[in-house]
């Protein structure tokens, strides 16, 4: 068995064009992308891209299972082959894969089902082993049928090659399941969704993991799809100053992060155990406190500033088009079956947030434009509840904005959203419950990708009919009927509380002041009102950064904050 695998660049730009020209006359073997190895999965019922390097005119043959392709080398070397669309095989027999030229590579322990993309941020790198539910998941992770792919952290100022990254397939067992990735072992969310969807359908599940903490959603997407929005220009611009001053950039980087990396060793051992077990302290009681008593917590404070880290010369991991680069353009076009993704946080806390929405969009749209197969299912998860409950009626914050442009994306073709506002932790931007998350998102998967016809989402907002002094709202997703319904999961660990009335609803009317509104379900609507609107024009729910929200579907499936007005560019005012 034989895996080619070369070692990646952090700042490839110049090591890489570099590269290309070599390539013309250099190319001894063949070689492949690191997506291709042993013990991967193929996507069924989909067109099959198969592709490598070679010596400019060298003939390839490539051999999957009993068939076989060829394909001449270009001036470049590159060279691909796409087999036709081709179903499981049965009793899920594994398959080998070969590609002869001057040399061989054989694959081997190859598996015919579906393959997902789990791309975003902290949340979707979220390692198993820190799940409240991790230990039991890994003691019985024994999962043949899953393929494990986890791509390493890289940056890059221009797409890399697919052999310019070091990564392999790896099967899933309780011990590769802890170690694949970080430390923390691999995605949680990820993992789960691909075992929630290989138990339903009985397919074998590749699941890729391409995720990095703390990231905005620029950063993931391309240059050349950003160029084709013309809100998202600042971000080609930011793109284009940082290219520039690459050069002169990278002469004076090694010394400031060699420096950096001492300081902040030192930090760490003087102030940072200390500081970041207080917080652990905070956070854990935080989850246990009444409502009433969070007042009387009080978060430690940092008494001496960490250092700072240098900004790499290419911009680093939250530079616009960095991350696609460097960990989705070596996966492109490998078939997949589509993409699940969870991120957003990072982009609540900039002033830009209101851009989510279109920035979002195009992220979802570049994709699919570059893997070239259709509107391949992307399932999302909309972030989650965080800071201090809510004060007021209607609040304007980063995290509302985030919200409404994950919500306003599934208006494109084959989208879903796992909402998880009703199981986030106010103290912790991490839940530690991601089997919930793992679990909607498959649901989502089922419908839109598998075509089941079940209830995969709570309550979506519909419309909106002013009654006199009322509003009423229709829905979407209604299931089997609207509820008050409760949470299943708590950062305490203790049953919440059974809701006596319904929460989050605000209204207004035409002077915009918004007050805590009365809901009442009737049938598959919500009547929405208040003593102190009169003539009510708008409602808002869940409308806060951690809104006090409990409207589900009978389905258990929590409903979207949403507002029904458009008030874009007016000053948020609020009730009292």
């Amino acid at each position: 068995m034989v895996n080619l695998i070369l070692r990646s660049c952090r700042f490839p730009r110049f090591a890489f064009a570099a590269a290309l020209s070599l390539a013309q006359f250099a190319f001894a073997d063949i070689t492949m992308p690191a997506i291709f190895g042993d013990h991967m999965v193929l996507q069924q019922d989909a067109k099959l891209p198969i592709w490598g390097w070679a010596d400019p005119g060298e003939k390839v043959t490539v051999t999957l299972g009993a068939d076989s392709l060829q394909a001449n080398a270009a001036a470049d070397g590159a060279w691909r082959v796409d087999f036709p669309p081709r179903a499981r095989v049965t009793g899920d027999a594994a398959q080998s894969l070969t590609i002869t030229g001057h040399n061989a590579i054989r694959f081997q322990d190859v598996l015919i089902g579906d393959v997902w993309i789990a791309s975003g941020q902290s949340n979707m790198a979220y390692g198993i082993t820190k799940d409240v539910h991790g230990d039991e998941a890994v003691a019985t992770a024994d999962q043949p049928k899953i393929r494990i792919f986890y791509v390493p952290e890289i940056t890059a100022l221009d797409p890399l090659r697919g052999d310019k990254i070091e990564a392999r397939w790896v099967v899933c067992t309780p011990e590769t399941l802890k170690i694949t990735g970080r430390a923390v072992g691999f995605s949680a969310v990820a993992y789960y969704f691909a075992r929630e969807i290989a138990h339903v359908t009985g397919h074998p599940i590749g699941i890729v993991g391409s995720y990095w903490g703390g990231t905005p959603a620029e950063a993931w997407t391309s240059i050349s799809g950003l160029v084709k929005e013309p809100a998202l220009a600042s971000y080609v611009q930011n793109h284009a100053r940082i290219a520039a001053a690459y050069p002169a950039a990278v002469d004076g980087y090694a010394k400031a992060k060699a420096d950096f990396d001492v300081a902040n060793k030192s930090w760490y051992e003087t102030y940072g155990k200390d500081y970041y077990k207080q917080t652990g302290d905070w956070a854990a009681a935080s989850a246990d406190a009444a409502a009433d008593d969070q007042a009387a917590l009080t978060k430690p404070r940092l008494t001496h500033p960490k250092p700072i880290p240098p900004i790499p010369p290419d911009g680093g991991q939250k530079a616009p088009g960095n991350l696609f680069n460097g960990m989705v353009a070596p996966l492109i076009p490998y078939a997949i079956k589509g993409a699940i993704w969870y991120q957003g946080e990072a982009n609540t806390g900039r002033a830009d947030s209101p851009l989510y929405g279109i920035l979002f969009s195009r992220l979802i749209t570049d994709w699919r434009e570059k893997w070239g197969q259709g509107d391949f299912p992307f399932l999302f998860v909309q972030i989650a509840n965080i800071s201090s409950p809510a004060k007021a009626p209607s609040e304007t914050t980063g995290s509302i904005r985030v919200r409404e442009g994950q919500l306003k994306a599934l208006a494109l073709p084959a989208t879903g959203m796992a909402v998880t506002i009703d199981i986030g932790n106010p103290y912790n931007i991490h839940p530690a419950d991601k089997l919930d998350v793992g679990k909607r998102l498959a649901l989502a998967a089922r419908h839109v990708a598998y075509g089941e016809d079940l209830v995969y989402s709570g309550p979506i907002y519909q419309a909106m009919k002013v009654e006199g002094a009322k509003i009423r709202l229709s829905f979407t997703q209604t299931g089997g009927g609207l509820i008050m319904g409760i949470p299943p999961w708590t950062p305490s660990g203790k049953p919440p509380a059974t809701p006596g009335k319904l929460t989050g609803f605000a209204i207004a009317g035409a002077d915009l002041k918004w007050y805590w509104a009365d809901a009442d379900i009737e049938g598959q609507t919500i009547i929405v009102s208040s003593e102190k609107v009169a003539s009510p024009v708008a409602v808002r729910y869940g409308w806060a950064s951690c809104p006090p929200c409990n409207l589900y579907n009978r389905e258990g499936l929590p409903a979207s904050p949403f507002r029904t007005d458009s008030w874009e560019e007016l000053p948020a005012r609020q009730g009292e």
